[in-house]
C-alpha cells in the first residue's frame, strides 16, 4: 500500500520487547510498510528513562550556553568525529553537491567508550572508529549523563535491529553478531534562536540522507522541526510527541536491502517567524554496524526480478567512503 500523504507511523514497541511470537511478528510487520513507504517511523514504549531523557537535554543546554571560546577548546578534530562543532561549520546539503550557506546549528559528538583495550580497537583498521572521546572540565556530569545514554541508545539500537530481522524474514538475532562491536556517532545537536533572519535556501539543517542503519532522535520541542521528503516533492513534519524517539533508516539499510527499505531525504525547518527566538535540542545516535560488517544484499531482498544492485561493502569502508565526502565538500566550498 502506497499512502497518499507518506504520513510517519506511530509505532508502538513494547509488544515486541515484553510480548508473544504473534506481537512481535505484528510489530515487525508495521515497521516492515514504514520503512519500505517513508523510511521513518516514531516510536513509543521503548523503555527509555524519561528522567535520563530529561537530564540528557538538561546538561546539554548547559553546555552549549557557555561562551563559544570554551567550547572551541573542544573542537572537534579532523582525524575523528569527536567534540565540537561550531555554528556556521557544516552544510548538510553538501552531501548531495547542493550548495548552501552553512547550516545553523552547532553539536558536540562523542562515540564507543569502555571497550577491550586490543588490536580490534585500536590496531590500524579499528583505531579511527574508536579513537577517544574528548570531554569538557564543565558541566561536571556531562560525561556520567551522555555515557549513561550512550549505553541506552546503543541497547535501544540493538532492540531495533532485532525488529529489522523479523521485517525481513530474517532470525531474530540475525544482525547481533554484526553490531556487537558498533561504531555508532552520537551527536547533541543544538539549533539557536534566529536573531536574524535565515539567508536565501538556508535551513537549521539541509536536506541530506543519514549514512549508516539506523538513526535515532529525541528533541525538546517541535518548533523548527524534522521534515521529511514526499514522493510528491512536498515535505511533511515528522511528528512530534513528548517522549517518543523518531526513527528512520540510512543508506547503509538501504544498500543492505536492495532499496525494499528506502533512505529518504530529510531537513530541519527553521522555526517560524513569530517563534524565531525559541531554540531546539536534538539527541540523535547515528547507528552503524561494526567496521568489518560484511554488507552485501540480504537474502529476502533480491531474486531473479530483482538482483543485488549494490557491490559488497563493509560498515567502515562504506562510512569512510561518505564521510569523507562530506568533509571533502565542506573543504572545497571553505576555500573558495
Amino acid at each position: 500500500m502506497i499512502m497518499n500523504d507518506q504520513t510517519v507511523p506511530l509505532i508502538d514497541i513494547e509488544p515486541f520487547l515484553k510480548g508473544s511470537a504473534s506481537d512481535k511478528a505484528a510489530v515487525a510487520n508495521k515497521l516492515d510498510q514504514a520503512c519500505r513507504e517513508i523510511g521513518f517511523l516514531v516510536i513509543s514504549g521503548h523503555c527509555v528513562s524519561p528522567q535520563l531523557i530529561a537530564d540528557m537535554n538538561e546538561i546539554s543546554q548547559e553546555y552549549f550556553a557557555l561562551p563559544y571560546w570554551e567550547k572551541m577548546a573542544h573542537k572537534m578534530p579532523p582525524d575523528r568525529y569527536r567534540g565540537y562543532t561550531g555554528a556556521g561549520s557544516e552544510t548538510l546539503a553538501l552531501s548531495l553537491d547542493e550548495e548552501t550557506p552553512p547550516d545553523l546549528k552547532e553539536s558536540f559528538s562523542c562515540g564507543p567508550f569502555g571497550v577491550a583495550h586490543d588490536a580490534y580497537h585500536f590496531g590500524a583498521e579499528g583505531e579511527r572508529f574508536f579513537a577517544p572521546n574528548i570531554w569538557p572540565e564543565r558541566p561536571t556530569r556531562m560525561r556520567q549523563i551522555w555515557e549513561a545514554y550512550y549505553s541506552e541508545m546503543e541497547g535501544l539500537a540493538a532492540n531495533l535491529m532485532r525488529i529489522f530481522a523479523l521485517a525481513l524474514d530474517l532470525p531474530e538475532e540475525w544482525f547481533q553478531d554484526k553490531i556487537d562491536k558498533q561504531i555508532a556517532n552520537f551527536s547533541v545537536i543544538h539549533y539557536p534562536g534566529q536573531k536574524e533572519a535565515p539567508l536565501t535556501n538556508q535551513l537549521r539543517g539541509g536536506a541530506h540522507t543519514d549514512y549508516g542503519s539506523l538513526t535515532i532522535v529525541q528533541t525538546d520541542t517541535n518548533v523548527g522541526g524534522l521534515e521529511v521528503l514526499r514522493r510528491d516533492g512536498g515535505w511533511s513534519g515528522v511528528p512530534w510527541m513528548p517522549g517518543t524517539f523518531a526513527v528512520n533508516i540510512g543508506d547503509l539499510m538501504a544498500e543492505w536491502t536492495n532499496d525494499v527499505w528506502v533512505s529518504t531525504l530529510h531537513r530541519v525547518a527553521n522555526p517560524p517567524p513569530e517563534k524565531a527566538h525559541e531554540s531546539k535540542t536534538s539527541l540523535i545516535l547515528f547507528h552503524q554496524p561494526n567496521y568489518d560488517a560484511v554488507v552485501e544484499c540480504i537474502p529476502s531482498c533480491c531474486s531473479a526480478e530483482r538482483p543485488a544492485k549494490y557491490s559488497r561493502t563493509t560498515s567502515g569502508e562504506h562510512v569512510t567512503m561518505k564521510v569523507m565526502k562530506h568533509r571533502q565538500q565542506m573543504m572545497d566550498t571553505a576555500a573558495e
